[in-house]
């Protein structure tokens, strides 16, 4: 069912932090050392400021900190459209290669190391067996993640009715989640108002009565499990083809799965093939988890009321991660170092947003607006030290001072 921009939307929770160099200033943010520092500057598809992909607005217009309404001709939204110009300029001289072929191909080497991970595992030496489990961990979270969130945002494909036929895919058959729920969490509401409290401000990854340790090192065990009975539960909001179709993919993906483990890899218990799976399939839900919070929770909140045009919003909302190999593989750029890019140009392909970094982080430099990175570590840290903070209790509301 395809979702409208008139649909309803369903509040949902709460988040803190983020130093703004130049432009606004930011109180309400309660403790400074909670605030992440600013580091500056990183065809045929058309690239425009919202991609159609927002959800609905809140109002008739937006609203200075103080209530009155904002003029009509607001210099956010020049910015945002001077930044999407320079950015079609990249994506029109750029081949279809770059555009999708790049990450198309990631994913088709994926599915070609299947037959090689499920082969590993008949060995009984340890290294061969765990290089299997390796092997699918890897291809599991590639599809799962990368190849799910680009299908979300119709990234894969330039048309529409093969980016239907992906998401069904990579969302329902690899991902055992609903197409229609997922794309409205994640591209309506999350991408629509990122960080604003009650919407997209990353609530659904809290789970408060979990403590620190716990939460961040023992509970992404239970992904695998978790993933699919959330799943379940979202079906009583899809029409009922819908959630035939999604039972039937779930139980498609999943049996592949326990088959191939039987007849290829040869396990012999029930008991011993259903944990294969948990390991193979939590491989790298940690850093999973770890990079859905890292890169919205501590940054500043927004009132639904209150919240800036789209270009500040992204740029105090979202923060970068550096680079890694195995997660720029696994999970795609536009969810690690270029998160930034992808959440002002979420259509954009994992690998278009990182040609466009530069250009994305040079702009943002130049108006003085933030451009927010930090390390893995540095946020694990953090997190760690500020649990309560940032993953308990409800956030202050940023209050920006200074954007007419």
């Amino acid at each position: 069912v395809p979702l409208e921009d008139g649909d309803p939307v369903r509040p949902r929770g709460r988040e803190v932090n983020g130093e703004v160099s130049g432009v606004p200033r930011l109180r309400g943010m309660g403790d400074p050392s909670l605030r992440s520092t600013t580091a500056p500057g990183g065809s045929g598809t058309d690239v425009t400021a919202e991609h159609g992909e927002p959800g609905p607005t809140l109002g008739d217009g937006e609203v200075t900190p103080g209530g009155a309404p904002q003029r009509a001709c607001q210099p956010e939204e020049a910015l945002m459209t001077e930044l999407s110009e320079l950015v079609q300029k990249v994506v029109k001289s750029s081949s279809w290669w770059e555009r999708h072929g790049v990450d198309i191909s990631i994913l088709a080497c994926s599915f070609l190391l299947l037959p090689a991970g499920f082969l590993c595992l008949r060995s009984a030496q340890a290294i061969p067996f765990l290089a299997g489990v390796l092997t699918l961990g890897v291809v599991h979270h590639t599809l799962t993640v990368k190849g799910s969130h680009l299908a979300s945002h119709n990234a894969l494909t330039e048309s529409k009715p093969w980016g239907k036929v992906w998401a069904v895919f990579f969302i329902e058959l690899c991902s055992a989640f609903t197409v229609e729920q997922a794309t409205y969490n994640h591209v309506k509401i999350h991408h629509g108002y990122t960080n604003v409290i009650g919407l997209g401000d990353s609530s659904t990854w809290k789970l408060p009565f979990l403590n620190r340790y716990v939460y961040m090192f023992i509970a992404p065990l239970a992904v695998p499990v978790l993933t699919p009975l959330v799943a379940l539960d979202l079906l009583r909001n899809v029409e009922w083809k819908a959630a035939l179709r999604t039972l039937c993919c779930m139980f498609l993906g999943f049996y592949c799965h326990y088959w191939l483990l039987l007849h290829v890899s040869g396990f012999q218990s029930l008991w011993s093939t259903l944990l294969c799976m948990l390991l193979t399939r939590s491989l790298l839900a940690h850093p999973y988890i770890h990079v859905n919070i890292f890169q919205h929770i501590g940054l500043p909140m927004f009132a639904a009321d209150r919240k800036p045009k789209r270009i500040h919003l992204m740029s105090l909302g979202v923060l970068n991660l550096p680079r890694n190999a195995l997660l720029d593989w696994c999970f795609g750029h536009s969810l690690i170092s270029c998160h930034v890019e992808h959440h002002l140009f979420p259509s954009l392909s994992d690998n278009m947003c990182l040609k466009i970094k530069p250009i994305v982080s040079q702009y943002l430099k130049q108006k003085k607006l933030p451009y927010n990175e930090d390390t893995y570590s540095s946020r694990l840290w953090l997190f760690l030290q500020r649990y309560e903070e940032l993953m308990v209790h409800a956030p202050p509301i940023t209050e920006l001072v200074g954007i007419q």
